[in-house]
């Protein structure tokens, strides 16, 4: 694995904790990493299941937390800058000049609590101000104890799978070139339907949260990226309603827009320079940003596997997807 590239593709820093579960837990060779494990039905990186392990065993929720949790590139950037803005927006005026977001990725301004538990166990999350907002991808079954008992809000976003898998596929040639070089996409395509990618099956990830959001809406909101595409502005309201966040005047919803579009963001230089701690370059969360962009990457044949598998695992869940 290259020097360069993320922290979390990578294994220097595993506790002994880690390396004996992982001797015992089901593996696979993945295409971003040379190996990737099963737990509790998902599969990990060695990194991330260790920040994994140690935000099941440390991390205490409070009610007035707002957690954003996403598939890996499924819109993760965008809404930690929407939401960021959102609750913010009386402390930091979007029509400011010198709003965060125009100085800092949004990865800076908002923890990644599995990647934070991994590269600074001791971190102090009690010195976040409150409300308390952070992010994640990890399912809701692996979800700690206190954010599953807590009133803690739920922002979970989902993104059409076809567009997901492609914008990961390009990421993953950013972070691991030597992992992905020989690596055919058809065999990728494969295993994102069999769910063998970090963070997958993609299927069950989604469907956990969406039944959530069904049962106990005031714990849970689901939003897909395609309608935070097309209707932006409606998409920050329903967020700001389920956050309790009061009456928003469309002049801000409308400066929140502005602020947070790809365009915006990605002409940065917070997002055009430099990496993150991790290692990750900034401008790597930044390609296209569109929907149905996967048509420039997978072939008519491959599309239709994943949707095939689509229709096969969201039958009956009443769930669908655009484009």
């Amino acid at each position: 694995m290259s020097s360069s590239s993320s922290s979390y593709l990578r294994d220097e820093d595993l506790t002994q904790e880690t390396r004996d579960l992982i001797s015992s837990l089901p593996s696979e060779k993945g295409w971003l990493v040379s190996q990737m494990y099963q737990f509790q039905g998902r599969w990990h990186t060695q990194a991330l299941l260790q920040g994994l392990l140690q935000c099941q065993k440390h991390f205490e929720a409070k009610d007035s937390d707002i957690i954003l949790v996403t598939n890996p590139k499924s819109g993760t950037t965008w809404l930690k800058a929407l939401v960021f803005s959102l609750i913010n927006r009386h402390k930091f005026p979007v029509s400011s000049g010198d709003h965060p977001l125009l100085v800092t990725n949004p990865h800076l301004l908002i923890p990644f609590l599995e990647g934070v538990y991994y590269e600074s166990p001791n971190f102090d999350f009690t010195e976040l101000p409150s409300s308390r907002l952070m992010n994640t991808h990890i399912s809701l079954l692996s979800l700690p104890e206190s954010v599953k008992s807590s009133s803690c809000k739920i922002v979970y976003c989902c993104r059409n799978p076809k567009d997901m898998f492609v914008s990961l596929w390009h990421f993953g040639k950013k972070l691991a070139p030597q992992e992905t070089a020989d690596y055919p996409i058809e065999k990728a395509v494969e295993a994102f339907c069999q769910g063998k990618f970090i963070g997958g099956p993609f299927w069950d990830h989604v469907l956990e949260y969406w039944y959530a959001s069904l049962e106990n809406p005031n714990k849970v909101l689901f939003v897909t990226y395609e309608e935070l595409k097309k209707q932006t502005g409606d998409t920050i309201k329903r967020i700001a309603e389920f956050l309790g966040c009061g009456f928003i005047e469309e002049e801000e919803v409308g400066g929140i827009v502005k602020l947070c579009s790809f365009e915006s963001l990605s002409s940065l230089e917070a997002n055009r320079e430099g990496k993150l701690p991790n290692g990750v370059e900034t401008k790597a969360f930044f390609r296209k940003g569109e929907v149905g962009g996967w048509r420039d990457t997978l072939s008519e044949s491959l599309a239709e596997e994943i949707d095939r598998t689509m229709e096969e695992k969201f039958q009956g869940s009443g769930l669908k997807f655009s484009c």
